[in-house]
């Protein structure tokens, strides 16, 4: 199974790093699209829409926790030069 780190970027501006192992329910839960209208936790639920900036893929479940951990441990810019260093090819190709 594959797991993924991600950073969505918020209508607000601000960044919400997250792990899955499905980023397209993800996406979906944090936007409330759909069947997925409730979900997407209390962050993203009032920052909507959010969109995909950064993606990793893993091949571990703790691999994918320790870099989510690593992430969030960044400042504020360092995550901002993270997002602003991803391609959409570098997305597209984890997926």
């Amino acid at each position: 199974m594959k797991y993924y780190v991600y950073i969505m970027a918020c209508s607000d501006g601000s960044y919400y790093t997250g792990y899955t192992n499905n980023i397209r329910r993800r996406i979906n839960q944090h936007n409330g699209v759909g069947l997925y209208f409730w979900q997407g936790g209390k962050y993203t639920s009032k920052r909507r829409p959010v969109f995909l900036q950064h993606l990793e893929r893993f091949p571990s479940k703790k691999d994918a926790l320790k870099r989510e951990k690593e992430i969030k441990a960044m400042g504020t810019n360092k995550r901002h030069e993270l997002v602003e260093s991803t391609t959409k090819e570098q997305i597209l190709s984890a997926i």
